[in-house]
């Protein structure tokens, strides 16, 4: 069978494709992106099923991409090949490489995910930005955490800038949504001492026992925690901070605290 061609910005299948952008077509068919040779890749690594693959050979920039759209097709995936314009039509990144996947969405429950003897979790809420959860994934899978968990996210787990940000890590890194109060239960059902970053806090993250079941717990990019996650927390901590500002970004306080963690349990 011959291989789909598309011109024309204004096909429907095109259309349907770039509807994927938006979080409600996402979640009424289950359906994500990934864009890009890395993200795609990793995807496929991780035994992710790839449903459909677009590409556009003007945009290739070597051989990997050809190579990677061929192991989509060995994995039975629809294969499409777009022109310039309809791929810059589905495509949201500057200066894309010419390939993009299509993938189904999987259960984030908290039951789906299986913790180590000693867990370390980075909870979060509330986030706002894709670019900083995706940015958290990635520093979470360099950490070693067992899972992230997200509560009451403002931004879906799939959209598409989260999976660029994450580079792939979405693939790796066990994922939960929920609702803060359901994260609660559950980390206490299971024993994990919860540990929240709070500039009133008078413990600096370095002064507390990081080494037995953890989770660190992260609030939005505006307003920070919640009163109720602030009260839930065992433990609250502060990241000293000496100039003019009076807040890091999200990903950066996740990853000071988180190897910290790491280096405690190292010893």
């Amino acid at each position: 069978m011959s291989e789909e061609a598309i011109q024309s910005r204004q096909n429907p299948r095109v259309q349907a494709l770039a509807r994927l952008r938006d979080r409600a077509e996402r979640d009424a068919r289950g359906l994500f992106l990934i864009e890009g040779q890395r993200e795609l890749s990793r995807a496929l690594e991780r035994g992710v099923a790839i449903e459909e693959a677009y590409h556009c050979p003007e945009m290739f920039r070597g051989s990997e991409q050809a190579e990677l759209i061929a192991r989509c097709r060995v994995g039975r995936a629809s294969v499409c090949q777009l022109g310039v314009s309809a791929f810059e039509k589905v495509c949201g990144r500057e200066g894309p490489d010419g390939v993009l996947g299509v993938a189904r969405t999987w259960d984030c429950s908290l039951a789906r995910l299986r913790l180590s003897a000693r867990p370390l979790l980075l909870v979060v809420e509330s986030v706002e930005k894709p670019g900083n959860l995706g940015a958290l994934l990635r520093t979470a899978d360099s950490a070693g955490c067992d899972a992230v968990i997200v509560c009451d996210p403002v931004t879906d787990v799939f959209n598409p800038n989260v999976v660029r940000s994450s580079q792939g890590a979405l693939f790796s890194m066990p994922v939960a949504v929920c609702t803060s109060q359901e994260a609660v239960v559950w980390m206490k059902a299971k024993g994990v001492r919860s540990m929240a970053t709070s500039p009133a806090a008078t413990k600096t993250f370095w002064d507390v026992d990081c080494c037995g079941p953890l989770a660190l717990l992260l609030g939005s990019e505006k307003d920070g925690l919640s009163d109720f996650m602030l009260g839930a927390a065992d433990e609250k901590i502060s990241i000293p901070q000496a100039g003019l500002s009076d807040s890091l970004n999200v990903s950066i306080a996740a990853g000071i605290v988180l190897f910290e963690a790491v280096r405690q349990r190292r010893k």
